[in-house]
């Protein structure tokens, strides 16, 4: 960050008064710019015996499989941004179970948070940011192939607690090269 956002004046980084670490502080109208994580939020969409994964359209990981997510708008809660993303991605509407997983990333400033789901109805397809959407029995999911370590995360989990019976909710930071 190189200018204010309040009075477009140059900012420094300075530690505020009262706080303990640096931030972008406006040398004019001294307002503090604090830059927070960015919030992903999805569904893993499951029926009968099936989850719903969508095939990449666009960057990063174009190509790949994830489960339908994506940022959180303003204005919005978190499950309405998972039910809006899985109809974006997958033209899929969805009935949310419950928050099933949420992972730390803080080497990119993110937090994933994903709701166990099911769908209304047998109505998905791709939508803009999709090239495909599949319904996928466990010994069928394209590992090798997903998009983001989240999302193999979320399958492993709920594949275990689909055996158990039960789904608990799951938390887990990511660290690069360590899961």
């Amino acid at each position: 960050m190189k200018f204010c956002n309040v009075c477009s004046h140059p900012v420094s980084l300075l530690i505020p008064e009262g706080d303990n670490r640096e931030r972008y502080v406006c040398t004019n109208c001294h307002s503090v710019h604090y830059i927070n994580p960015k919030v992903v939020t999805g569904c893993l969409v499951h029926s009968s015996n099936k989850v719903l994964l969508c095939k990449r359209a666009i960057s990063p990981r174009e190509g790949l499989w994830t489960l339908p997510a994506g940022f959180m708008e303003l204005g919005e809660t978190s499950e309405e941004g998972a039910s809006r993303e899985t109809y974006e991605e997958a033209c899929a509407r969805v009935k949310i179970l419950g928050l099933y997983t949420l992972f730390d990333l803080p080497h990119i400033s993110q937090i994933y948070l994903f709701y166990r789901s099911e769908l209304e109805n047998d109505a998905f397809a791709p939508g803009p940011e999709s090239l495909e959407v599949r319904l996928f029995e466990e010994q069928d999911i394209p590992w090798s192939d997903l998009a983001f370590p989240v999302v193999e995360r979320t399958l492993q989990h709920y594949f275990e607690d689909r055996k158990k019976g039960y789904y608990n909710f799951r938390t887990e930071t990511i660290i690069p090269n360590k899961i």
